[in-house]
């Protein structure tokens, strides 16, 4: 039984949509230099845009905000290792993330972008409309709580035996 107040992505519907973003990013002839993932969630979206886009440079930025289902730090905060923003000086990039929920991260993300690239576009697979960031491409709009294939179920343990 569907839970009406989750959206549940399916690994062949998340293809399906990582393809639909670069065609979007393609369509309006925005061409990255990069593809910045945003992990941990961003980095399953990041790598297959990336994929689909053609583009082999690519890059993490670890961000920590939620820790829990719907519970987050009071500020999103930058994790190690650290991207080599110097690197990025005139360069293109697409920073692609899985949701901008509250827009929190993704608002710190473009603002430290800013700083380093020439230009820089934002790319998610859903929006929520309390975003306080408006991604440039997105997928799909929802209100509701997102379940990704990737962060569906618990991190494996040890066997026993």
């Amino acid at each position: 039984m569907t839970d009406p107040a989750r959206e549940v992505l399916t690994w062949d519907l998340f293809g399906t949509a990582a393809r639909e973003l670069a065609q979007a990013v393609v369509d309006d002839g925005f061409e990255p230099d990069i593809v910045i993932a945003v992990a941990r969630g961003g980095l399953p979206p990041g790598g297959a845009i990336a994929y689909a886009l053609g583009t082999k440079a690519v890059g993490t930025l670890n961000v920590e905000f939620y820790t829990g289902v719907d519970e987050r730090l009071p500020d999103p905060v930058v994790l190690p290792p650290l991207l080599d923003t110097d690197a990025m000086s005139g360069l293109r990039a697409l920073v692609v993330d899985d949701v901008a929920d509250t827009g929190e991260t993704l608002a710190l993300v473009q603002k430290i972008m800013a700083l380093h690239c020439e230009e820089a576009r934002t790319a998610v697979l859903y929006s929520k409309p309390r975003s306080i960031v408006e991604p440039d491409y997105v997928w799909r709009r929802t209100d509701r709580w997102i379940v990704f294939p990737w962060s569906a179920e618990p991190p494996v343990v040890r066997s026993a035996g």
